[in-house]
């Protein structure tokens, strides 16, 4: 899976605006409309770009409350914890992490009673919690699935990659 530097600016540019029309793109890029598009589809079938998303507001969801939380497992239960808080609408996020914690989690609920159930209900009955610690967000600053790409963004970014 190689990428020009064609295929990173179309990376880029999609990562800003995934609705952005083939037209935008290839005129962006400076490549015919077909050769964008077969660009975006190869890129696709690679996987490379793997979906198509909306950002959406947390507190018109109802999903306002964002919480950081830092799990203890036993090695004996680990596996079906995971699966279990994968499975859940509530997880964005789960990092299995180095350090003196097994797990970061980042969720999202609606408030701090529907926190408090998450973890009573849901969390530490899980098999393998052995602790958690839980922080609060109490203003994201930043928040964004967005990556950097190499030779595009940054100060990183590499003169005549490509």
């Amino acid at each position: 899976m190689t990428m020009d530097m064609m295929d990173r600016k179309i990376c880029s540019l999609l990562q800003a605006n995934g609705r952005a029309a083939s037209a935008e793109l290839a005129e962006a890029i400076g490549l015919s409309v077909s050769s964008a598009n077969e660009r975006v589809r190869r890129l696709t079938a690679q996987g490379i770009v793997t979906g198509w998303h909306a950002s959406l507001s947390p507190e018109a969801v109802g999903a306002a409350l964002c919480a950081l939380v830092l799990i203890d497992m036993d090695y004996a239960g680990e596996a079906a914890a995971c699966a279990a808080l994968v499975a859940r609408p509530e997880v964005m996020e789960l990092h299995h992490v180095s350090g003196p914690h097994s797990y970061l989690m980042k969720i999202r609920v609606k408030d701090s009673r529907a926190l408090q159930a998450f973890l009573q209900e849901v969390l530490k009955p899980l098999p393998g919690i052995r602790r958690t610690e839980t922080l609060l967000s109490l203003e994201a600053l930043k928040e964004s699935g967005a990556m950097r790409i190499d030779g595009i963004d940054g100060p990183e970014a590499v003169p005549g990659d490509g």
